[in-house]
C-alpha cells in the first residue's frame, strides 16, 4: 500500500494519505472498486505533483464516489482547496474527513492550519489542541501550538511547545530556532545563542538563525561575530534591514 504525502505550506503541514480498501459488494466487486480508487488515487497524488490542481480534485472525487469512507481522499482534497483559495470548501473536506474518523489527527491539524492561516486564533488552537490530544506525538502541532502563544506573549507556554517539539525531533531544526526567538525575547541571550546554533548545527542553511546570530552578537559589542552571521545569512537568501546593515559597514 503506497504512501502518498501532499505538502502544503503556510505553517507547516505535512500531509500523508493511506489507501484504505472499500466495502460492500461482494468480494469481487470490492476488489475491483479498491482496484479503481487506487488507480485514481495514483492519479490524483501525480496530477497535484505537477501542479494540475483541477485534474487531481477530480480524481479524488472519482476515490471518494468508489469509497464514500475514504478520509484520506477528502483530506487530500482540503488541501487542494485551500490551494485554491476556496477555504469553506477547504474546512468541508477535513470536516467530513473527521466524521468518517474521528481520530483523524492529521485532519484536525489542517483544520488548525487553515485557521490560523486566517488570523481565528480560538479555533486553531483548539483544533492544535486536539491533535495532540490523538497524536502527543505530532511535532508540527506542538511547534505551531508554541508559535500560536509565542504571537499571544505567552512565552512559558511557547517554551514548552518548542521543547516538547525538539524532544520528540532532536533533528527538528525549527523547534531549536523557535526556541532561540523566545530565549531573545526573555533577554536570554546565551540560551538564545545555544538554541541558534543548534538549528544551524541541524540544518547548516538556516539563514533566519544566522541571521538572528548576528542581531544578537551586535547587541553584546562582538562586532566580528555580528558581520560574519549577518554576511552568511545574505549568502542564503535573507533580506537584511539596510539600517543594521549600515551600523555594521560603520565597524567594518
Amino acid at each position: 500500500m503506497a504512501l502518498k504525502t501532499i505538502v502544503r505550506y503556510g505553517l507547516i503541514l505535512g500531509m500523508v494519505l493511506i489507501l484504505i480498501s472499500c466495502a460492500g459488494g461482494s468480494k469481487n466487486e470490492r476488489k475491483d472498486k479498491a482496484a479503481g480508487a487506487e488507480e485514481q488515487f495514483e492519479l490524483g497524488f501525480a496530477a497535484a505533483e505537477r501542479g494540475n490542481l483541477q485534474e487531481a480534485i477530480e480524481a479524488y472525487q472519482k476515490v471518494i464516489k468508489l469509497d464514500p469512507k475514504h478520509a484520506r481522499a477528502y483530506l487530500n482534497l482540503g488541501v487542494l482547496y485551500g490551494r485554491q483559495g476556496k477555504w469553506k470548501d477547504e474546512i468541508k473536506a477535513y470536516k467530513k474527513a473527521i466524521a468518517i474518523d474521528p481520530n483523524f489527527a492529521q485532519a484536525y491539524f489542517n483544520m488548525a492550519v487553515s485557521y490560523n492561516e486566517r488570523g481565528d486564533l480560538k479555533e486553531a488552537l483548539s483544533y492544535y489542541q486536539k491533535t495532540l490530544q490523538i497524536d502527543p506525538n505530532h511535532v508540527e502541532a506542538h511547534n505551531n501550538l508554541g508559535n500560536l502563544h509565542f504571537r499571544k506573549g505567552n512565552l512559558d507556554e511557547a517554551l514548552r511547545e518548542y521543547e516538547a517539539a525538539v524532544q520528540i525531533n532532536p533533528k527538528y531544526a525549527r523547534g531549536y530556532y523557535n526556541m532561540g526567538n523566545v530565549f531573545r525575547q526573555k533577554g536570554k541571550l546565551e540560551e538564545a545563542i545555544s538554541s541558534f546554533e543548534k538549528a544551524l548545527e541541524m540544518n547548516p542553511r538556516y539563514g533566519e538563525a544566522h541571521y538572528h546570530l548576528a542581531l544578537i552578537y551586535f547587541e553584546k559589542s562582538d562586532f566580528p561575530l555580528a558581520i560574519e552571521h549577518c554576511e552568511r545569512a545574505q549568502k542564503l537568501g535573507i533580506v537584511v534591514d539596510p539600517r543594521f546593515l549600515e551600523r555594521l559597514k560603520a565597524l567594518r
